[in-house]
């Protein structure tokens, strides 16, 4: 082979192998890994706690977030939960468990991506979402044991017209994520919410907005368990408005779920004022059960990795509150929300 000859296949191995290796990194994409989290503490002040004056530093909770997203349409999820345990020990330590963990799969082009695993389900994560003060505490049907923000199954999310209409259904054992297994039964969720009207807020949550949310299925042991919502909600860069009507059923016993509320962004400020009421009435007709509890406060954005929020939180009782219920019923808070 004549030197020239082996000069022009050597520039042809090294073409080609240059002209590869683009090709290569295009078909197969490196995975990305990130690792994120939120914290929400707090401090408290019991007003009505004439007796002890209960006051307390704490952190209500703090979630590690460990996000992978892959070629062919493949997420993954791992959060783990860190939090107050149950039952009073002495000990400030935290106890941890495991709230998200699933594979999600949204095929090229497709508007749905299907979820196995420990997922979300479908109102609380959403209702969050629009609220935006999760930190303040926990959702009406979540505070009153109504619902939970994750569960073990499998679920579809879909997305149509830059999310003009958004929704999401879920097939899930019959406990809540932090309660266990269950028995054989389950529990089918579904919300939907349409965009009646745009906003400068395209988010998932923007704009004028009418959703609608079923909860159907048995409790541990085969007793009936049902959860229909409706909801009307506005949100723009600087007003979120919301109102909320809940019929639940357990067990035969009826009840009644209601909330409202609003935020109002200062602009140009990152100062916000926020206000919520909710009512629960866990048995319909009883004269002696209703709680309304009323939230106000004042927040402010200080970097886009740190919000403080000052709020008072109070209850009223349809009946005579007890001795506990008095001495907690009406709280001062400072709270934060960190994330990093």
């Amino acid at each position: 082979m004549t030197f020239s000859m082996r000069r022009a296949l050597g520039v042809a191995v090294v073409a080609a192998a240059a002209g590869a290796a683009p090709l290569a990194a295009q078909g197969s994409p490196p995975p990305q890994v990130t690792v994120g989290g939120v914290v929400y503490t707090q401090y408290l002040y019991q007003l009505k706690d004439t007796l002890n004056h209960l006051n307390s530093f704490d952190v209500k909770r703090a979630y590690i977030n460990v996000i992978g997203r892959f070629s062919g349409g493949i997420y993954t999820r791992v959060t783990a939960d860190i939090y107050n345990p149950p039952t009073a020990t002495g000990d400030s330590s935290r106890t941890y468990r495991i709230k998200y963990a699933y594979v999600q799969y949204t095929p090229t082009g497709s508007p749905l991506s299907f979820k196995i695993g420990e997922i979300h389900t479908p109102w609380l994560d959403w209702e969050e979402a629009l609220w935006d003060y999760r930190m303040q505490g926990t959702m009406a049907l979540e505070r009153n044991g109504y619902a939970s923000s994750a569960g073990f199954g499998a679920g579809v999310d879909g997305k149509w017209g830059a999310d003009k209409v958004n929704m999401q259904v879920t097939f899930t054992n019959d406990r809540f994520y932090s309660q266990g297994q269950g028995d054989q039964r389950k529990w089918g969720q579904a919300r939907v919410s349409v965009r009646a009207m745009d906003t400068d807020d395209s988010s998932r949550v923007g704009g004028l907005r009418v959703t609608g949310f079923a909860d159907y299925g048995n409790l541990v042991g085969g007793a009936q368990r049902q959860r229909w919502l409706g909801m009307v909600s506005y949100k723009s860069k600087q007003i979120t408005l919301a109102g909320e009507g809940a019929i639940t059923r357990d067990a035969g016993v009826n009840g009644h779920v209601y909330s409202a509320f609003g935020v109002y962004k200062f602009t140009p400020s990152k100062a916000a004022l926020l206000a919520r009421v909710d009512i629960f009435h866990p048995q319909a007709g009883n004269t002696t059960d209703k709680q309304t509890r009323f939230i106000g406060g004042v927040s402010y954005q200080i970097s886009p990795n740190l919000r403080v929020l000052g709020d008072w939180d109070y209850v009223t009782y349809q009946g005579t509150p007890t001795a506990g219920q008095e001495a907690t019923r009406s709280q001062a808070l400072f709270q934060t929300q960190f994330t990093f």
